[in-house]
């Protein structure tokens, strides 16, 4: 057995997430601001309560209340929220954050993924998490991580399509909303993401879609090459 973990040559603590503006063919992320989004995003995430099931907040009964909450957290550097923009739509239907930003360490996590009905399961959707991935190993970071109630299968499902190994379930990680929540942790990791970005490349593609938008090939069939670990409930 080793006594040391492996050198880390050059190593150097990346920056922190500040605020440009990240673009792709189907999905753009800004910074949050209650002004200049939180009518929109409101009025999206109205269309379905469920949205904020598994979230330590919400839902808001007025975009009032949404707006005021949004401004509790715009200015926020962990977390560091993002807003969703599909083009299609044109318009803001999903919010994302980094959060538990540590570069001494080299670790990320996105979360406080929030994704109204009509962008969910779409390209788009897709393309903003990747957007975020490709951010956090661009800029230094060496491990990207998915935590999420162990009870919410839609977002382990996420987690996996999107190439997130599963670490593990932290039983009565914390309390939400009064109850009880076991965390399920999934990472990337910077040696892994040179082959899960080109297979976010190749679904992402044009040509992997037809003419009524239908994929080709599944995006989870690409990153399960190189996936690690897998969810044991999936």
């Amino acid at each position: 057995m080793k006594r040391f973990g492996e050198p880390v040559p050059g190593w150097s603590a990346p920056a922190r997430p500040s605020g440009e503006a990240l673009e792709g063919r189907h999905a753009r992320l800004e910074r949050l601001s209650a002004d200049h989004h939180a009518a929109d995003l409101h009025q999206a995430f109205s269309a379905d309560d469920a949205v904020w099931d598994y979230l330590p907040y919400g839902p808001f009964a007025s975009t009032a209340a949404y707006h005021h909450w949004v401004r509790t957290v715009e200015d926020g550097s962990d977390p560091y929220f993002y807003t969703i923009r599909g083009r299609s739509a044109g318009h803001f239907a999903g919010v994302a954050s980094f959060l538990r930003i540590a570069p001494e360490a080299g670790t990320i996590e996105i979360g406080h993924i929030c994704l109204a009905p009509e962008l969910q399961r779409t390209p788009a959707a897709t393309e903003a998490l990747f957007l975020m991935m490709a951010w956090s190993f661009a800029a230094g970071y060496r491990r990207v991580e998915w935590k999420c109630d162990a009870l919410n299968l839609a977002s382990r499902r996420a987690a996996q399509r999107l190439g997130f190994s599963y670490e593990g379930t932290f039983r009565q990680a914390t309390v939400v909303k009064g109850r009880n929540r076991d965390t399920a942790w999934f990472s990337v990791i910077d040696k892994e993401w040179p082959a899960l970005r080109e297979a976010f490349e190749l679904w992402l593609a044009p040509r992997n879609f037809d003419d009524f938008g239908r994929q080709r090939e599944r995006l989870s069939d690409l990153t399960g090459l190189v996936r690690g670990g897998t969810d044991p409930l999936l």
